[in-house]
């Protein structure tokens, strides 16, 4: 191929065409930049300072001077929703709904962040109905999962558990509360004045599987073994009842306290008493908790006298110091001293009622179960954290055991 001197005029063609290029662009950039509104700067400025109230005024100034300027009516409404603004987040929302020019990339944007502002209002069908309209998008795992949320608080768990299984479709992240959900519907069949039985074993044996598919934890296998026992009792089942209740101290035995009572009744009801009461205590040396404690010694009390629920309680408070062990014992003794005119023999001459007044006052903070994700305390066990509304977040052991 033969050179041609022409050629030698291309590079520094190329070259002066690049050079312009780079001009015009730069040019360009500066004088946009030189178009922004001071206001807009300060805005970034107050963000980059925390200073949320400032930027967002900031902010409203320069989207008075360009309406157009979507990316900053999204970040208007997103501080207005923080600052708990509900109602001019929503404005600024739907505000860009009604644009027609507006692309559709935002547009599902748009709605996807005014149904987050319906859901944080309260608003829960406006939220619902926002949510669902964009199942279809980009946003639809966050939008399936806002719909859980939302028939979660409606306690509507047939729809509640229809969400969790389209999330499954979508990704093959566990979901361990639909386990709960099974149990909800279990629960309610069970507790109606006509009980439905047949709707309560699916409703259980739904919950089995989905716990296995979940990872069983240690709560939902309680939650399952619990409500099992409450059909086994409402069908006037006992020894199946029994076998329920006692299958959680061997399959989670730090839940051995929750179901001691009943167990003890059970035992009781099929004329057992005292089979059920040391095979509580043999737990209680394995597994010891506050929970437990109360019900072997309350049974000791009434079964055998004070001399050998002391007698148990002493070794038990050697092992494990507890003031909300001692509060309970001095609970048990004032009740009996009360109802039957007892004389006190736990300590002669000594005024218990004086001393559990004290232990009380430093025991009641004590005595209270706490979510591990909010820290919300509560006196009695919830499977669901009222506070935060996470599951399985309440451990079965009272705070000073925790502390």
């Amino acid at each position: 191929m033969d050179f041609e001197p022409w050629w030698l005029i291309i590079v520094p063609v190329l070259f002066g065409l690049g050079w312009l290029a780079a001009r015009f662009d730069f040019r360009q950039m500066l004088s946009e930049t030189r178009a922004l509104p001071d206001s807009y700067f300060k805005g970034l400025n107050f963000l980059l300072n925390e200073e949320p109230d400032r930027a967002i005024d900031a902010f409203i100034e320069v989207a008075k001077l360009d309406p157009e300027t979507t990316e900053l009516h999204f970040a208007l409404g997103s501080l207005f929703r923080r600052r708990g603004e509900i109602e001019r987040a929503i404005r600024v929302h739907q505000s860009l709904l009604s644009r027609e020019d507006l692309p559709m990339a935002d547009r599902e944007n748009a709605q996807f962040e005014l149904a987050q502002d319906f859901l944080k209002a309260g608003m829960l069908d406006r939220a619902e109905h926002g949510f669902q309209a964009i199942l279809q998008t980009r946003h639809a795992q966050a939008a399936i999962r806002a719909l859980i949320r939302i028939y979660e608080s409606e306690h509507d768990w047939h729809r509640a558990i229809e969400a969790v299984q389209q999330l499954r479709g979508r990704t093959e992240e566990p979901v361990p509360q639909l386990a709960h959900y099974y149990c909800e519907l279990a629960q309610q069949a069970l507790e109606q004045k006509e009980p439905d039985f047949s709707a309560a074993a699916d409703a259980l044996d739904a919950a089995d599987n989905a716990a296995r598919q979940n990872g069983s934890s240690d709560a939902s296998k309680t939650r399952v073994h619990l409500l099992r026992a409450q059909y086994a009792e409402r069908r006037g089942d006992l020894e199946a009842q029994r076998v329920q209740l006692q299958d959680v101290l061997v399959s989670a035995p730090d839940y051995a306290g929750l179901v001691a009572d009943l167990l003890l009744a059970c035992y009781g009801a099929q004329g057992r008493a005292d089979e059920g009461l040391a095979l509580l205590q043999a737990q209680y040396e394995q597994s010891p908790t506050l929970d437990l404690f109360n019900v072997v010694f309350r049974a000791l009390r009434t079964r055998d006298g004070v001399e050998t629920a002391w007698g148990f309680a002493r070794q038990a408070l050697r092992a494990h110091p507890s003031l909300l062990g001692l509060d309970r014992l001095l609970e048990v003794e004032l009740a009996q001293e009360g109802d039957h005119g007892t004389v006190n023999r736990l300590v002669p001459g000594a005024d218990l009622g004086l001393l559990r007044s004290l232990i009380h006052k430093h025991t009641q903070r004590l005595d209270r179960y706490a979510c591990s994700q909010c820290g919300f305390e509560a006196r009695r066990f919830y499977w669901q954290c009222p506070g935060c509304n996470a599951w399985e977040t309440y451990r079965p052991r009272r705070l000073e055991e925790i502390r």
